[in-house]
């Protein structure tokens, strides 16, 4: 049963994301930025100064804040502790805003950042100082509300960052615990398998043993092909059926070893097999069901096998005589092995059915090939 073909870690993909961020951001100044001929890089510079609170604001918030707080159920405290962190450095951008802004930079250079660009002809009377106003540029944003809005955008943005990849990786392990849980159930229903139904074939063997000894070695050398079935063939996911249908025959050739011509086993199986693969040991139980419960040493007793195919499934009939079980033969483990078993294996898309009347026990499955 394969669940998954590769797994993938998710918090490899958070660096690139951050790394991809911040180098957007540090390259806004360069891609938007009007510029008439050049570059003007003290702009560039003084731009990037002012993301550097931005930056120390993200490390905290990634490196103390959300592991120290935020993931240890501090949710109160980190939402606490963040805004008087970004109230802070607001504060301290707006007080020093005006020394770091315009520090060395040209009067012209001033103006043009506080919205009121330079006349283009200097020699020209200027308008009214009111009409000046009218036509000057809108004044762009304060440092430190530009600052205000992009730090809430960052904290957000790496806080819901964290949560995605934890959230990612949490589910991947999950999946991993779920899909390792239900090899581990298969491995031990099919482990359940193998004990009985040596249980069984010994007694069998041994029933022959004081009778006709030939029949003895012959049921041992079939038993030696089924342990080498159970013991390695079954140890992949998949067998091919042709595979399974040999084990099949073989088992039935060797129970009938042990009972008289009373009982009559009827088996019909098609010569043309499909080149397919199914989950190994899927009929075992219901084949030692039919033989332990169905096989009455006083009464005519009776096993029919029908096995047929179509293009995407495989249907398995097998019906016995029934006779009267005691208490502890009717809490056998087989069938309810095997319908956990099939439900692991198939979800829902199989059908396994079962008819228990007075005269028939009868077992119909259905499975996808």
């Amino acid at each position: 049963m394969k669940l998954i073909k590769k797994n993938y870690n998710f918090s490899s993909f958070e660096p690139f994301i951050i790394i991809a961020f911040w180098s957007l951001l540090f390259a806004s100044p360069l891609l938007f930025g009007r510029f008439e001929n050049q570059i003007e890089w003290d702009e560039i510079y003084s731009v990037w100064i002012n993301y550097l609170p931005l930056l120390g604001l993200f490390l905290v918030n990634r490196f103390f804040l959300l592991p120290k707080l935020f993931f240890k159920q501090k949710k109160t405290a980190y939402f606490i502790t963040t805004s008087i962190l970004i109230l802070v450095l607001s504060i301290t951008i707006y007080t020093f805003e005006g020394r770091t802004t315009n520090r060395n930079l040209p009067p012209d250079r001033i103006e043009r950042l506080n919205g009121n660009p330079p006349p283009m002809f200097p020699d020209r009377e200027l308008p009214p100082q009111h009409s000046q106003r009218l036509n000057s540029n809108p004044r762009p944003i304060p440092l430190f509300a530009n600052f205000l809005i992009l730090a809430v955008l960052l904290v957000g943005f790496d806080t819901g960052l964290q949560i995605s990849m934890r959230w990612a990786n949490l589910e991947q392990e999950k999946f991993k615990l779920q899909k390792e849980n239900v090899e581990n159930q298969l491995a031990f229903l099919k482990n359940q398998v193998s004990p009985h139904f040596f249980m069984n074939t010994l007694n069998n063997i041994h029933a022959l043993v004081d009778i006709d000894t030939e029949e003895a070695k012959s049921a041992i050398i079939k038993l030696s092909n089924l342990m080498r079935h159970l013991l390695y063939d079954s140890e992949g996911k998949t067998n091919p059926i042709k595979k399974e249908i040999e084990f099949i025959e073989s088992y039935i050739e060797l129970m009938k070893l042990r009972f008289s011509s009373k009982v009559k086993v009827n088996v019909e199986i098609p010569s043309n097999i499909p080149d397919k693969t199914i989950p190994p040991l899927l009929f075992t139980s219901l084949l030692e069901n039919a033989f332990k419960h169905g096989i009455s040493y006083n009464k005519t007793s009776f096993i029919n096998i029908l096995m047929n195919f179509s293009d995407d499934k495989l249907y398995f009939e097998i019906e016995n005589s029934n006779h009267p079980k005691t208490d502890e033969e009717a809490s056998g483990i087989g069938i309810e092995n095997t319908k956990k078993r099939l439900a692991l294996l198939f979800k829902d898309n199989f059908d396994f059915e079962i008819s228990d009347t007075e005269e028939v026990y009868k077992v119909n499955l259905n499975i996808p090939l």
